[in-house]
């Protein structure tokens, strides 16, 4: 229990930074089986998102807990941010450290357009 509150505690304090500066944030949040990824604008309000949990995605991949289902997110929401014209993000990995599977969708979104 003591890891999920230092979590926490690192994603709010992440979060309450980027509310000051007004920015548009892509937001990752990972459990063990799947991976979620949204772009919030700096209104709290969702401009786009992208899961493994999606009928379509999930009939692309295998197993939606690894890096490769990751990074299949990352271009996806990096595609979906790009029709709405949003090039540069704010990246909020919801207090999760930056390796594994949060590594693979950040860079896959790097790859694909996004600039953060």
């Amino acid at each position: 229990m003591r890891k999920k509150l230092a979590r926490i505690k690192r994603s709010r304090k992440t979060r309450h930074i980027l509310k000051r500066l007004c920015a548009t944030r892509l937001v990752v949040y990972r459990s063990s089986k799947h991976i979620y990824a949204q772009i919030i604008d700096h209104t709290n309000k969702i401009l786009t998102s992208a899961s493994t949990l999606e009928k379509d995605i999930k009939s692309k991949i295998n197993y939606s807990g690894n890096k490769q289902s990751a990074a299949f997110i990352g271009t996806i929401i990096a595609d979906r941010a790009n029709k709405f014209g949003i090039k540069k993000v704010s990246f909020d990995r919801s207090g999760f450290k930056y390796h594994g599977r949060i590594k693979a969708l950040a860079e896959a979104a790097r790859k694909n357009g996004l600039n953060f």
